[in-house]
């Protein structure tokens, strides 16, 4: 580092500079920020990139409207007494290292809990505490570590992203300078000897220098800057050789010019710019119209309760037709889906798929909750304040807090090859370059640039993206739901399947239910359905909805143990549902018939209610099918009455078990992955919750009640069930494609580079090229896709 800069902003040097552990800092702030990055072990930031991002010039006062709590409260996504979380706009953000120090900002100041970056849309999601560091003091940190967000009045509009029109204009002058450039350069090529162009040939010249300056220093700055900042970090990015290209192409060009000893390469610079850009809006434009990550989220499928008549009718609606006064119930362990008012009962609510803060929160009557917590006390009325943001629902599946650490196989061998590509292709150029040198010293400049132009890892780094991107818009088109693009690859893998039995492979409303024991008095029927009534289990639902009578207002007391029962209390009167055990009552006194809810009272116990289960429509074929590909096993919590049923369901080897807890079936998913086996769970996401988190792949079965666990990595409607061999072999395919683009990739560089050694590809042709082939592996991902999806149409009508 100069001793002349600041060794944190990379500002000039300037009187007043401050001296401080043999650095130099241009003012205060720089020297605490250092001084931070110093105390928590960050320092590394600095070999990461010199200059992270554009530090702001002037930021005092900018920022105190951020004091005021209204507008505080229109830019924030949450906002609890304890906890805030906003998203803001990083237009600085461009780089890995970028990524890291934003990721990290809780090692900067306590109050920060999380930080999200989402590198696409340059945003960062920002979990903290307000009590700890407002608003405006985030922003101000932000600003001190260069990376000053963008905060328009559009903000507490809506949150609509900011269009970015500098790739735009950067493809305007580079046109603009390549179509002058190659005018003025006509004489050059036809050598006509005429008197006004002989006597003007150093000015056409010395213009066309000048024409290319802007094409080269603001079109051409981002391939330059990025160079730049991979070397400082010591990593060889792609934009490495192209920026040599440029900067070789410029360097030659000038001198030739400077000195009078010939016209330059400006026609092939400029047109290589031009090109060079031309293909990257195309291939931005073209990603933005597929658009597959909105579009999967815009069939996210999440139910919600709506009460009405007085809270005499209860109808399960989709979410996104919520409105603002509409009464909503929201059941044990379910999702509140939208800003509300709580109106009626106990609210304890569980912020964490939110903030990441596993402590629940007590709310009275009157109290304002916050879309994306869970209720974990019983059933509760609420009354809409806002209609539902899906994309704000969508954000908490991907929260940070419940990611899996995994990487997709593909996304590593996608970067290891674009890392070594790199390498390779500087030792054929600097090759190609000395033989030139020595063999024909007038073609070793053009032969060493082609290398460097036509050679790009691009296209192999859009194989993976456009084919798992576009088949996950296909994937939510037919109600199967992922959390991300990775699932499919993991599920490529996958070699075993397990299945719960209970609301996933049986129809959670078309049991028939039969009642043995002591009838039920009129006050015991509206306490069990009122019990009921504030649980989310599959079975719980049917139960609720055979039995009549009045509902309860409030219970003075409900407890839902995961896997065994319920237990309600009100007055003096009280009430157990569930297992046998969990009642009171012996496995030798049930004699089960099939899947049973028991149920006593403080009199004692009273009887069970029988269920015998229907399966879903095709569940035989499809274990038929997947018997052929995978090992299957069913963990169910239920007895084993239901052996002899599902044994004329299953393939011969499937194995079995019963009265399985809700640890065990999490143990049985880790102990055959210790095994090297690849295991996905299908689940109800209520008592699979644990296993779904421990598989490889969770699928969690969803009906249209609003039961979320971002614990799954997928979502699958109850009704396309039948169809997840098909969704299977689709991931496999997909696989296939990308392995298939590789190739082509690489059959293109192989023939391009042949090409350009030889010294017969100008690097004008070689710029037209390069971003075709991105163009063409795009095409063939997005259309094989495209026939996967078409074949999934014929299969799934």
């Amino acid at each position: 580092m100069r001793s002349s800069e600041c060794y944190h902003c990379g500002s000039p040097c300037h009187e007043g500079m401050e001296l401080w552990d043999d650095k130099n800092f241009c003012c205060k702030g720089c020297k605490t920020v250092y001084e931070v990055f110093k105390q928590n072990d960050l320092c590394s930031y600095y070999d990461l990139q010199a200059n992270p991002g554009a530090v702001p010039t002037e930021i005092r006062g900018k920022y105190d409207f951020l004091e005021n709590d209204g507008i505080v409260s229109t830019l924030v996504d949450f906002n609890d007494s304890d906890i805030q979380s906003v998203t803001l706009s990083i237009p600085h953000i461009h780089c890995s290292s970028c990524i890291w120090i934003l990721e990290n900002l809780y090692k900067l100041n306590s109050g920060v809990i999380t930080s999200q970056v989402n590198f696409p849309k340059k945003t960062v999601h920002i979990t903290y505490r307000p009590q700890e560091i407002s608003l405006k003091q985030l922003v101000l940190l932000l600003c001190r570590i260069g990376y000053e967000p963008y905060i328009s009045l559009q903000d507490s509009e809506a949150k609509r992203p900011k269009v970015n029109r500098r790739p735009m204009y950067q493809v305007g002058v580079a046109g603009f300078a390549f179509g002058n450039v190659m005018l003025l350069s006509f004489p050059e090529y036809f050598e006509v000897n005429e008197y006004w162009l002989d006597q003007y040939r150093p000015f056409f010249r010395w213009l066309i220098l000048f024409l290319s300056l802007p094409a080269v220093f603001y079109s051409g700055s981002d391939y330059i800057r990025s160079a730049i900042s991979g070397l400082r970090s010591g990593m060889l990015n792609i934009d490495v050789p192209i920026a040599l290209g440029i900067l070789t192409l410029f360097g030659r060009s000038a001198y030739e010019i400077i000195s009078g000893t010939g016209p330059g390469f400006f026609d092939s610079l400029t047109g290589l710019i031009f090109f060079l850009l031309l293909g990257k809006v195309f291939q931005q434009r073209t990603y933005n119209f597929l658009s597959f990550e909105r579009d999967y989220k815009s069939y996210f499928p999440i139910g919600v309760t709506k009460v009405g008549d007085g809270g005499r009718c209860e109808e399960s609606i989709p979410v996104h037709q919520v409105k603002k006064g509409d009464r909503l119930l929201i059941r044990n362990e379910e999702l509140i889906p939208v800003d509300s008012i709580l109106i009626k009962g106990r609210a304890r609510i569980d912020y964490s798929f939110v903030t990441g803060e596993s402590d629940p929160v007590n709310k009275e009557s009157g109290d304002k909750l916050f879309a994306g917590g869970r209720q974990t006390h019983g059933a509760i009325e609420i009354e809409a304040l806002t209609t539902v943001s899906q994309s704000y629902l969508t954000q908490l599946w991907s929260n940070k807090a419940f990611k899996k650490e995994h990487q997709g196989s593909y996304r590593d061998l996608t970067d290891r090859v674009s890392k070594y590509f790199t390498w390779v292709i500087l030792a054929i150029a600097l090759t190609a370059l000395a033989f030139w040198s020595w063999y024909d010293p007038s073609k070793a400049l053009t032969v060493f640039t082609a290398v460097l132009i036509i050679a790009c890892p691009c296209a192999l780094a859009l194989s993976a993206p456009f084919t798992l991107g576009n088949l996950l818009r296909i994937f939510g088109k037919h109600r199967f739901y992922l959390k991300d693009a990775q699932v499919i690859e993991k599920m490529a893998q996958i070699d075993m399947i397990t299945f719960d039995k209970t609301g996933t492979i049986t129809a959670s409303k078309k049991s028939d239910i039969q009642y043995r024991g002591f009838p039920l008095d009129e006050d015991e029927e509206s306490l069990l359905r009122t019990t009921l009534r504030n649980s989310s289990h599959p079975l719980s639902r049917q139960l609720y909805d055979l039995l009549d009578g009045q509902n309860i207002t409030v219970l003075d007391s409900f407890h839902e143990e995961t896997g065994r029962g319920l237990t309600g209390e009100y007055q003096q009167h009280s009430i157990r549902v569930g297992s046998a055990t969990f009642v009171g009552v012996s496995r030798q006194d049930s004699k089960a018939l099939g899947t049973e809810v028991h149920v006593s009272t403080e009199r004692g116990y009273k009887g069970r209610f029988t269920f015998a289960n229907q399966y879903r429509q095709g569940i035989a074929g499809l274990f038929r099918v997947l018997g052929t590909h995978y090992e299957l096993a069913i963990l169910s919590g239920d007895n084993a009455s239901e052996r002899e049923n599902l044994n004329k369901l299953l393939p011969v080897e499937t194995k079995m078990f019963f009265d399985q807890k809700p640890e065990q079936k999490l143990e049985y998913v880790a102990f055959h992955q210790e095994q090297e086996r690849k295991v996905m769970m299908v689940g109800d996401g209520l008592n699979d919750a644990g296993a779904l988190a421990q598989s490889d792949v969770g699928v969690a079965i969803s009906e249209n009640v609003n039961v979320f666990s971002p614990a799954c990595d997928a979502i699958l409607d109850a009704r396309k069930l039948s169809y997840l061999g098909k969704y299977l072999k689709a991931c496999k395919q997909a696989t296939h494609i990308i392995i298939a683009s590789f190739v082509l990739s690489f059959l293109y560089n192989i023939v391009g580079i042949s090409f350009a050694v030889s010294g017969s590809l100008s690097p004008l042709v070689a710029a037209i090229l390069m971003p075709l082939s991105s163009i063409t592996v795009v095409a063939f991902a997005t259309g094989m896709t495209l026939l996967i999806g078409r074949s999934l149409n014929k299969r799934i009508r």
